[in-house]
């Protein structure tokens, strides 16, 4: 029996042997790599991670521990932590126990001692797929039952993730500042962070689990609805489409970010399809159409929105007048949408940062000017 041994098994076969790292065992999942050259700690504990097992492409993972102060969720999401270079100490004055022990803590299978870069090239070329990570016991497989392993397993396509990462009762986090209203936001995914966002911004936010409907969130008198980031195909998820269609009818200022945007796409008519490799990471370039400023921002997602990037359109849905706000410098995918006739908008980003840097957290400034110049308008009719 190995008790050190790792491997790492894609879908088309091909193979990574290392070593063991955090728990040990057999855990299945879609690879996908993420960028970032810091922030593991609020990569672990995003929701939006849920199902996959993260390839990390800066070499050296570990060095600053884990704390208590920046978890982003209530527990670590990846299904799987594949790095190069664990580090064997942990030297950061926060820190109170290492990156090891919490995998380990968690259940979090991983692999370390394997070329990172080799495998993101191949996720790259090949488009992310399905993988699984074996160690202790489950090393010794036969790599045949471990290939029919991976292959057996759910793919992120059709797949909804949402009942699995939202609260299951309401929660809700005070105003910071003078109150603005009620702010109902659907938890698909949620981030900390994003909640302190918002509740500084003088919203007293009311986290919703995602199974809420349309007669409960409109008996909450909320004077916005914002839909968070999440894990899993947007085209599984016509029940939250529904509920936003249902809310753009009540004329409520909207705002979504990551999922919630392409949730607001689906809402207004357009289709949903899924990259090759996604964006995943906290130095993204994206341009904002309005300002003409480009913003290096926070990505974790794996589908975009399918909508025309030039000019106004009409919403297939009968929303009115829409256009695209934002684009990303990579690829030229749609990163944002703005509705014209209705208040709404969206981003394909992670505007709260965390971790990552702060250009776009303008967009909670831009979200509450939009909530506060409809309730004016709403007071003057």
């Amino acid at each position: 029996m190995t008790t050190t041994t790792a491997v790492l098994v894609l879908e088309d076969g091909t193979r990574y042997e290392g070593r063991a790292y955090g728990a040990r065992g057999r855990t299945l999942g879609e690879a996908v790599f993420a960028t970032g050259m810091s922030g593991y700690q609020e990569t672990l504990t995003d929701p939006s991670y849920a199902g996959q097992l993260v390839v990390m492409t800066a070499p050296h993972i570990g060095n600053t521990g884990m704390n208590d102060e920046d978890v982003e969720s209530r527990r670590i999401w990846v299904d799987g932590f594949i790095v190069r270079d664990p580090s064997r100490v942990v030297s950061n004055y926060r820190a109170t126990r290492s990156l090891d022990d919490d995998l380990v803590a968690h259940g979090v299978v991983g692999i370390s001692g394997i070329d990172t870069r080799a495998v993101t090239r191949r996720l790259r070329d090949a488009g992310v797929m399905r993988a699984g990570i074996f160690s202790g016991d489950d090393a010794d497989l036969d790599p045949a039952e471990q290939l029919a392993l991976v292959q057996e397993s759910a793919g992120m396509l059709g797949r909804n993730l949402s009942s699995e990462v939202s609260v299951a009762t309401a929660t809700v986090v005070p105003a910071e500042e003078e109150t603005v209203g009620r702010l109902a936001v659907l938890d698909l995914g949620v981030k900390e962070s994003t909640l302190r966002q918002l509740a500084a911004r003088g919203f007293e936010v009311h986290v919703l689990p995602q199974s809420t409907t349309l007669t409960e969130l409109l008996a909450l008198e909320p004077v916005a609805v914002f839909y968070s980031n999440g894990p899993g195909d947007p085209a599984a998820s016509e029940a939250h489409v529904e509920l936003l269609q249902g809310v753009l009818r009540a004329g409520l200022p909207f705002f979504g970010i990551c999922f919630g945007n392409q949730l607001l796409g689906r809402a207004l008519g357009f289709g949903t399809y899924k990259l090759p490799f996604g964006h995943r990471g906290i130095n993204q370039p994206v341009l904002d159409r309005e300002s003409g400023r480009i913003e290096i921002t926070a990505h974790n997602h794996g589908f975009a929105v399918d909508a025309p990037r030039e000019g106004a359109v009409e919403s297939p849905a009968g929303f009115g007048r829409v256009e695209v706000s934002h684009i990303g410098l990579n690829d030229q995918v749609v990163e944002g949408l703005r509705a014209l006739d209705i208040p709404a908008f969206s981003v394909q980003y992670h505007p709260e940062a965390a971790a990552g840097p702060h250009d776009s957290t303008y967009l909670f400034d831009r979200f509450r000017a939009m909530v506060i110049a409809a309730q004016t308008s709403k007071d003057s009719q």
